[in-house]
């Protein structure tokens, strides 16, 4: 989804890469192993994909915006299954990942309805025992500033378990910390 100059400046920095690294995916994968077929949604710059191609045995990447997935394809083309798609209709085939990530994007999905669709996309494709993780920021002025001109839909973490659980997961938990959300969703 469209991000204008100074949060593609951001996203692409080695700082946001670090923070990524250091803070943000071990916060919001504590406690969680990811199993060997993964696929993240949305993973824009790739700071995230650095991250867990190290935890799985198999990753999959679907990017919505064609030039981000052209980048992830020239970075990781030989280590991981680059898409160009949209999360919420995912060309990829039902019960196929043991797991399924998307980290600081959901809030650059066009609208809660796309929100939704892609939740349930994400069940769809994940094999019966297999999880939704990801996180997201909390809205706030910094947050809107750096968005300004782009697709910003915040999630509000109080509505998401009851929007999972919609999508088709049977068991959610939602919880928040510093400036961000972390979830995960159960398949039975």
């Amino acid at each position: 989804m469209p991000m204008n100059f100074i949060h593609r400046r951001l996203c692409a920095s080695d700082k946001w890469a670090r923070a990524i690294e250091n803070e943000l995916l071990p916060w919001a994968l504590e406690g969680v192993t990811l199993g060997p077929d993964t696929l993240e949604i949305g993973p824009g710059y790739g700071a995230t994909t650095r991250v867990l191609l190290p935890k799985v045995s198999r990753l999959t990447l679907v990017e919505a915006d064609a030039s981000y997935a052209a980048r992830l394809r020239g970075e990781f083309g030989d280590r991981a299954d680059v898409r160009h798609a949209d999360g919420s209709a995912l060309p990829l085939p039902d019960g196929g990942f043991d797991s399924v990530a998307c980290f600081t994007m959901l809030h650059h999905v066009p609208s809660p309805r796309a929100q939704d669709r892609l939740f349930a996309e994400a069940r769809r494709v994940l094999r019966p025992g297999g999880f939704f993780t990801g996180c997201d920021a909390l809205s706030n002025w910094g947050f809107r500033l750096i968005h300004l001109g782009d697709t910003c839909v915040p999630v509000p973490p109080e509505t998401l378990e009851r929007r999972l659980r919609a999508a088709g997961f049977d068991d959610c938990e939602v919880s928040v910390g510093k400036g961000s959300f972390r979830f995960i969703a159960y398949r039975q």
